[in-house]
């Protein structure tokens, strides 16, 4: 007898058979053709007929010369866009040789702490036709701004350059933790990076905001969704209250979701997320069909991976690659098998792109626009994510939006009583996790070699005491005050249409060769920083 209680992972109850009454769709209002809005079918009209999606493997290997090579090697492999991973110091505003960075410099990815840094790490690789992606939030700004002065000291022009930060502190207070400063200053930064992109680089993408990171935390689709749509509705009427107009910024707006392993779940969120967005910027924003469309990146599902048989992990990636492939993603990054254990190896990331290379060119997945269209389940799931990820957003709006939401801890309880019951139904055995509660072989799991951390640490160290030895320190000084005189103006301190730009303050620090931590330290003097 079939399990009359079978359920998706978001809780959906799931039919034996489904048939056109449990799918009803009016294809002009709640499909439309790829192109066309509400962008269900995607966000292109031939999709990877036209291009296909961006293969951005994620990298960051202790210093900036070794994870150029690893750049490097990825780029001869056939990967197509870069994608930066941080270290936490990095990620948290502190130099490599502050002793609160001791035993974490380059530990989960690259140490940047100065300008010099981030040329070694780009050394060789043509920034006007490679995009690069960097995954940094509460230093965005600052990572930015390196970015653009090491395009600048080549002689490259701004509007030459083509990437995104991630730049999303909300899903930090969230989910991750790695904030610095207080809500509202660092909201208002974000409004202000939004401002400088649409200005001076318009191939940029000012904020990839970030549903990949609520899911690792436990969150379900449904909450992905939601809470992913939830700060995007902060993020645009933050800057739309700044001063700018919808259309300016928005079209560079990207999104960034996790691939889990029920696949038709994953690919009805996809298509959902589409539809979900659009709606809502015209809606609430009177958004242009180029402001409504949803582009996002989607990353392998890191949480799902497991120390326990490894290998089966190339099986379950590779279905997560085909669920964001056949759900219309931009660009994709998929996981090593081996992440469970330790940074990839080089065999680990080259078969991890091997595995997006064979479903672009081998499974026939990219060869029409959205294929799993139709399908009456597929379609079922779509309307149903949208339904209860709508329904979940508007408990966010009458609390007063996310920043609301998440000061009242409403998010953070939702995922993790999520993550709990999950867990719950992994220890009952009622999710199997292969090679974890069921079909275990007993055997531990294999050692993965590391790098010599230690080595790895001292080495950086050396190189930001070298560079601030050769910096003027007086131009230095004078940057960083100019740098502390207008973020006076910012948070609870200033009038919103007063306030003076800072990107161009926060360059000219870059480019006299302050460091990450001065320019971050500099912020939290005036902002003070964020106590949960």
């Amino acid at each position: 007898m079939p399990d009359e209680k079978l359920q998706s992972p978001s809780g959906l109850p799931i039919q034996t058979v489904y048939r056109p009454n449990d799918a009803p769709v009016d294809y002009a209002a709640d499909l439309g053709d790829p192109g066309s809005f509400p962008f269900t079918r995607g966000v292109q009209p031939t999709m990877y007929r036209g291009r296909l999606w961006t293969m951005r493997q994620y990298a960051g290997f202790g210093t900036a010369a070794e994870t150029n090579r690893r750049f490097r090697l990825l780029l001869e492999a056939g990967q197509t866009g870069l994608s930066v991973a941080f270290d936490l110091p990095t990620q948290m505003g502190i130099d490599s040789d502050d002793p609160r960075a001791l035993g974490e410099v380059g530990r989960v990815g690259v140490a940047i702490d100065s300008v010099d840094d981030m040329h070694v790490l780009l050394d060789g690789i043509p920034l006007e036709r490679v995009s690069t992606s960097m995954t940094i939030n509460a230093t965005a700004s600052t990572l930015l701004a390196m970015y653009v002065v090491v395009a600048e000291e080549r002689g490259i022009p701004r509007d030459r350059i083509a990437g995104t930060i991630q730049n999303d502190i909300l899903k930090e207070y969230i989910a991750r933790g790695t904030y610095i400063y207080p809500p509202e200053p660092s909201l208002e930064l974000i409004a202000e990076v939004f401002r400088f992109c649409a200005a001076d680089v318009p191939n940029w993408n000012p904020i990839s905001i970030s549903g990949y990171h609520i899911r690792e935390a436990g969150a379900t689709a449904v909450q992905e969704l939601a809470f992913t749509f939830a700060n995007a509705m902060e993020y645009v009427r933050r800057a739309t209250d700044a001063g700018l107009t919808v259309d300016a910024f928005a079209p560079r707006l990207s999104f960034f979701f996790a691939a889990h392993n029920d696949l038709f779940e994953e690919v009805a969120k996809f298509r959902a997320a589409r539809r979900i967005y659009a709606r809502l910027m015209r809606e609430r924003f009177g958004a242009s069909d180029a402001s409504a469309r949803l582009r996002f990146h989607t990353q392998t599902g890191g949480v799902t991976l497991q120390a326990q048989q490894p290998l089966n992990n190339v099986v379950r990636v590779a279905i997560q690659a085909l669920a964001a492939v056949m759900g219309g993603t931009q660009s994709l990054h998929t996981n090593g098998y081996d992440e469970a254990l330790a940074l990839p190896t080089e065999e680990a990331a080259t078969l991890a792109l091997r595995t997006q290379q064979v479903i672009a060119y081998e499974s026939g997945a990219a060869s029409t626009a959205d294929p799993l269209a139709g399908s009456y389940y597929v379609e079922h799931l779509t309307s149903e994510l949208e339904e209860q990820a709508r329904a979940l957003l508007t408990r966010v709006d009458e609390m007063g939006g996310a920043a609301a939401a998440i000061a009242a801890g409403f998010f953070q309880e939702e995922i993790a009583r999520s993550a709990y019951e999950f867990q719950l139904r992994v220890e009952r055995g009622e999710t199997v996790v292969v090679g974890v509660n069921r079909f275990s072989d007993g055997r531990d799991a294999p050692d993965i070699p590391t790098p010599d951390y230690s080595s790895l640490e001292r080495e950086q160290v050396e190189r930001v005491r070298a560079a601030r030895a050769r910096r003027d320190e007086k131009t230095v000084t004078a940057a960083l005050d100019a740098l502390r005189a207008s973020a006076t103006c910012y948070g609870d301190n200033g009038s919103r249409h007063q306030r003076p730009a800072l990107m161009p303050l926060i360059i000219d620090a870059v480019r006299r060769r302050a460091t990450v931590g001065e320019i971050a330290n500099t912020f939290v003097e005036v902002w003070g920083r964020h106590a949960p």
